[in-house]
């Protein structure tokens, strides 16, 4: 082949736009320059008015825990256990593949009792004891509902705003409007857990804390469960510190070089990160050390709290991330996925996370972090009030994905403490009072932040794109 035609071929898309002094190149730098000049438009504006909460701690449930058997009485499940559900009721809603061809649908007792807790009086399971004693600093919301009946769609939703990956994470949005109060930690940080069992086999994709189409550097950082917790922050062996500095400030020089020709965001953030890396390698070891933590604040977080990669860890690691200013801890445990092990796994999944949970809530109370600090606790959807399967083969019992009302918690950060929001029907199955959507939360939490979530946005492909869509209420019933 001519060589001329090789190299051609060869040429990449950026070189061609950096070469390129007029035509298509002008305009692409002229796009560029738009969208830098856009982006730092946006920052400048925010926050819109005074917040009520400087950072989000969200512990994503991943599984999707019952809200039938946790968090929302029904004293008619009890009376109509094992009886067909109503067809008033279900309706002939979507479901997954897993009942949706099942003719009997049996409804499903709670496998553990109930009361009422504090003076709020909140119903609560008696597998959750610890959250249940908090019971009057949170918020629970009880009429939850989503699009989605499977788990990555309906994960992605919550996080991103859309089913489809692609989009922005909400702790991209939050890095990307509000930037990090701190500078030796990264402002979005992700950290996974799973059930000891390993119960189910779900599998967290990078994009649950991707940036999207907004520059790279906004991504959450996730922290590892072994080994170094973030890649390659130790030096190399035989390279002293000293060494480290130098060849980093001849790589940023390199780069800086290519900045100011290209004009391309994603080596401003290749510089960012390089920088961000050498400040981690001084913070994270000290972050990461518990040795100067109480006694009595491991003993509350349990005994897993040592054990790295755990929840209990994960959620001191939380709090420890929030005295330093990162804006969005992003906590994601997998295991609650009982289609089939309901009467085994569900109470150990809540001895995992019940106590780190509570502990979490009341450590930020203690150190006056939680008025200021927006605690979210939930899963992607609930549970089906009916029996997977067959209610003779006790075993055996679980329960379906189930998107049409579900309950999650809130605490801190501007939410009113102490109260229920919204409610369901008589068999937990629909919600009937002030639904409550996944954009209404995005768009609740965004307000609580300082944002309004029609203005926080950013332009790709000739439209300007948010996290709410084109959708979203605030729910001001929830606001203290």
């Amino acid at each position: 082949m001519h060589p001329l035609i090789t190299r051609y071929q060869q040429q990449t898309r950026r070189a061609f736009f950096g070469r390129s002094a007029l035509g298509v190149g002008s305009a692409a730098l002229a796009s560029l320059l738009e969208r830098e000049a856009a982006a730092k438009q946006v920052d400048a504006a925010h926050p819109h008015f005074s917040p009520k909460a400087k950072r989000v701690i969200y512990l994503l449930q991943n599984g999707a825990p019952s809200h039938v058997d946790l968090f929302d009485y029904k004293p008619q499940l009890r009376v109509s256990h094992g009886q067909q559900i109503p067809d008033a009721i279900q309706g002939g809603k979507r479901l997954s593949t897993m009942t949706g061809g099942q003719k009997e649908r049996p409804v499903l007792a709670p496998i553990a009792q109930f009361a009422q807790r504090g003076e709020s009086g909140a119903w609560v399971s008696d597998l959750l004891p610890q959250t249940a004693a908090i019971a009057d600093e949170l918020c629970f919301v009880k009429s939850m509902q989503t699009d989605q009946v499977n788990h990555a769609p309906a994960i992605t939703f919550f996080m991103t705003g859309a089913e489809m990956p692609g989009r922005p994470s909400m702790g991209a949005w939050l890095n990307y409007g509000l930037g990090s109060d701190s500078e030796d930690i990264p402002g979005f940080v992700v950290m996974t857990s799973r059930d000891k069992e390993a119960s189910c086999g779900q599998i967290f994709y990078d994009y649950y804390w991707g940036s999207g189409f907004l520059p790279s550097k906004f991504q959450g950082v996730k922290f590892r469960s072994s080994g170094d917790p973030v890649l390659y922050l130790s030096d190399p062996q035989g390279m002293s510190r000293t060494m480290r500095r130098g060849l980093l400030d001849t790589v940023n020089a390199l780069n800086s070089l290519k900045l100011d020709a290209f004009g391309d965001e994603e080596i401003a953030t290749r510089i960012a990160q390089y920088e961000m890396a050498y400040r981690m390698q001084m913070s994270i070891p000290e972050l990461a050390d518990f040795s100067d933590e109480p006694q009595s604040i491991l003993d509350l977080y349990g005994p897993d709290v040592h054990r790295r990669g755990s929840f209990a860890y994960n959620c001191l690691m939380a709090r420890r991330l929030a005295e330093r200013g990162v804006r969005f801890v992003q906590l994601m445990h997998a295991g609650w996925d009982q289609h089939r092990n309901l009467n085994s796994q569900l109470a150990i999944q809540c001895a995992d996370t019940d106590a780190p949970s509570a502990a979490l809530v009341m450590d930020l109370k203690q150190r006056g972090l939680l008025e200021d600090t927006l605690v979210v606790w939930g899963g992607e959807f609930g549970r089906t009030p009916f029996l997977q399967g067959k209610i003779a083969d006790t075993k055996r019992w679980g329960r379906d994905h189930h998107p049409y009302a579900f309950t999650i918690w809130m605490a801190g950060g501007g939410i009113q403490p102490g109260m229920s929001y919204g409610a369901s029907d008589d068999f937990a199955h629909n919600a009937v009072e002030n639904p409550m959507s996944v954009h209404d939360l995005q768009a609740t939490m965004l307000h609580l932040l300082g944002i309004d979530h029609e203005r926080l946005t950013f332009k790709f492909q000739g439209r300007r794109f948010r996290l709410t869509d084109v959708h979203g209420e605030i729910v001001r019933p929830l606001l203290a």
